[in-house]
């Protein structure tokens, strides 16, 4: 069976950039050497328009017209170290997102006369076209001119007014202040998640350091997949919530906003405008499992030889007013009111509105786009492409009868046990016992910590295992909803390569009523060594019973396994091969830390057309690709068949 080995992962969340490991290293900075420290400061500066390169070592304040001191990185990383960590992971939603503190609505009112008036009748002028096409019975007209009536209502007028309101939740996972991905490439007015999706595919596509035509010039056209979406859909003006708001506010419907809401749309984008794909185009929905549901088709995919290169992830850009309300009206977003009731207290820590397992009352909205590269074994051999683990199963179950479609069931024990004892199948029980991590759904709510923590503890128990480090990402990032696990995924590989395991630094403690006999977790981060990291179990519970678990293994471990199957000769000529794709990448990240990140979007470049496509019986030839796709010509129903 084909193993999937993850070769690259890009992106951007409340953190900061995924290639690299930038968002990792933000989450950890404070146990990071003072080199990498100052580089993931020096580069969310860059990020956030606080500064600007000046030449290859230098920078200058962002306002500055070039008559100023250039300022070293460790200047830089000195004077704006407070910014920069003010400026990201959860925090007070910005007034550049919406005005939290006065939100513009339109609020109800009935309108009738003074008392004074002897009629008691409501008189105005209205401009004849912007009568109703049906008159309210209680409306008569008289003319005044050939543009103007004069209307008479008699009894109540119900109007609404303009009016601003206090946002009751006013905490969100955002991306780093400052950072407009719109400003990075001709955007079109598209929508923020779709300007994510873009930026998302980009950055992991260039963080793998071989070239996209080297990597089609080895396999069929065809042999690609992307598979995204976003849980939600796009909801911003530019889409369905401008759509929706349009006609309420006396405006028109754009041409663009039902298309550009779709939730398959960053599929659509990034196969587009990104990598010119002809492959699957795939996008699965499932709340909060979204990303694992995705990955779940790639893999299978990738294992079954149906495809040889995946890129999967998600875009969600749910910081608005209208999702945000929805939300809250559930109770399940952590308000303001309710954080003072719980912690005792009249001022709200918004930095720490997002708390998994500790005493808490609903989760944080965040933004984010994850996406990663996944190739089969023999492709990645064969390229040299990196390595940073692998994937080798993605379990979801369902939770079957339920009397509340939000309430938890059985389907999260079910994925969990799976996802554990297929991982011990793979790298022994020891391994997992002593070498393992899981990284929670943990999403910051009172019966999220209860339910989940038991299912980890019991699935413990039945594995001995006796400390199991969990880590909820949460905490720093917010829900994301579709791109959730696949920010639990970058994390667990920044776990990998450093050692660390992020702990849940917005909790004093953990709460009581958690779980946790065999369980450790708690708000400081704990640390070890990347060799006694070799498996990451994701877990993921979303709204109506979408739980998925899945197991990923380290880049250590992933190598032993290439090694078995290929030998030691063969991983010296990966090696070999390998030191080139590091290099082309460490290019890219170093120049994406100067702020050289933007999207590849392909508008309308290098179009295929219908007279460049050749058919034949076994295959089709198109102008541009290196190899043809064949066609299916073997009965996989021989025995059933004549």
């Amino acid at each position: 069976m084909r193993l999937p080995v993850i070769v690259s992962m890009g992106g951007v969340n409340a953190a900061g950039r995924t290639s690299g490991f930038q968002s990792f290293r933000r989450m950890v900075i404070e146990l990071l050497p003072e080199a990498e420290q100052q580089q993931t400061l020096v580069a969310l500066a860059v990020m956030m328009k606080l500064v600007k390169p000046s030449g290859e070592t230098h920078f200058l304040a962002a306002d500055d017209d070039g008559s100023g001191e250039p300022l070293t990185a460790t200047e830089v990383a000195q004077r704006y170290r407070e910014p920069v960590l003010d400026g990201t992971l959860v925090r007070r939603v910005e007034t550049s997102v919406f005005d939290v503190d006065a939100l513009h609505w339109q609020s109800p009112a009935s309108l009738h006369a003074a008392s004074e008036q002897v009629d008691e009748s409501l008189k105005f002028v209205l401009s004849t076209d912007q009568l109703p096409t049906k008159l309210p019975e209680s409306w008569t007209l008289e003319p005044i001119n050939d543009a103007e009536v004069q209307v008479t209502v008699t009894g109540h007028l119900d109007v609404k007014l303009d009016n601003f309101r206090d946002f009751p939740v006013k905490a969100a996972g955002q991306l780093p202040s400052g950072f407009e991905i719109a400003d990075l490439y001709n955007s079109r007015f598209q929508p923020r998640g779709l300007q994510m999706a873009l930026f998302g595919a980009t950055d992991a596509l260039r963080a793998l350091g071989i070239d996209w035509n080297t990597v089609l010039e080895h396999i069929e056209p065809d042999e690609v997949g992307v598979y995204s979406s976003s849980g939600f859909g796009q909801m911003d003006k530019e889409a369905y919530g401008g759509m929706h708001q349009a006609r309420m506010k006396g405006e028109r419907v754009t041409t663009k906003a039902l298309v550009m809401g779709v939730n398959s749309m960053p599929t659509d984008f990034i196969n587009a405008y990104v990598l010119a794909n002809v492959g699957i185009a795939s996008s699965s929905v499932a709340a909060c499992a979204t990303f694992l549901s995705n990955l779940r088709h790639a893999v299978s995919d990738l294992k079954a030889g149906k495809i040889r290169v995946a890129m999967v992830g998600n875009s969600e850009a749910p910081i608005g007013p209208e999702l945000m309300d929805g939300f809250g009206t559930m109770g399940a977003l952590a308000t303001d009111a309710n954080m003072k009731k719980l912690y005792g207290t009249d001022e709200v820590d918004h930095r720490r509105a997002s708390r998994p397992f500790g005493e808490n009352c609903g989760f944080t909205i965040g933004e984010s786009c994850q996406y990663f590269i996944l190739m089969d074994d023999a492709l990645a051999m064969e390229l040299g492409a990196p390595c940073l683990g692998a994937v080798t199963d993605v379990f979801v179950d369902a939770d079957g009868t339920k009397k509340s479609i939000s309430a938890p069931g059985p389907g999260n024990h079910i994925s969990m046990a799976k996802a554990v004892a297929a991982a011990s199948a793979i790298v022994g029980k020891a391994a997992v016992r002593d070498r393992s991590f899981v990284l929670a759904h943990g999403s910051s709510t009172p019966q999220n910590r209860v339910s989940e923590s038991q299912i980890f503890d019991q699935v413990a128990e039945a594995f001995d295992i006796k400390e199991w480090p969990v880590v909820a990402v949460k905490a720093y990032l917010g829900h994301t909803i579709a791109p959730a696990s696949a920010d639990q995924l970058a994390t667990a590989l920044g776990s990998f390569k450093y050692g660390i395991l992020p702990g849940i630094p917005t909790i004093d403690a953990v709460a009581d009523d958690v779980h946790q006999d065999r369980l450790k977790m708690g708000p400081d981060h704990q640390t070890t060594t990347p060799e006694k990291l070799e498996v990451a179990i994701l877990n993921s519970k979303g709204f109506g019973g979408n739980n998925a678990s899945a197991v990923v293994l380290s880049p250590g471990r992933t190598e032993a396994m290439l090694s078995k199957r290929y030998g030691e000769s063969a991983m010296k000529a990966y090696f070999r091969r390998r030191a080139a794709s590091v290099q082309a990448s460490e290019n890219y990240l170093s120049a994406a830390d100067k702020g050289e990140y933007a999207p590849i979007y392909r508008f309308g470049e290098d179009m295929i057309d219908e007279a460049n496509i050749e058919i034949s019986e076994t295959c089709i030839s198109i102008k541009g690709f290196a190899n043809s796709i064949s066609l299916p010509t073997d009965n996989h129903y021989q025995d059933m068949t004549d």
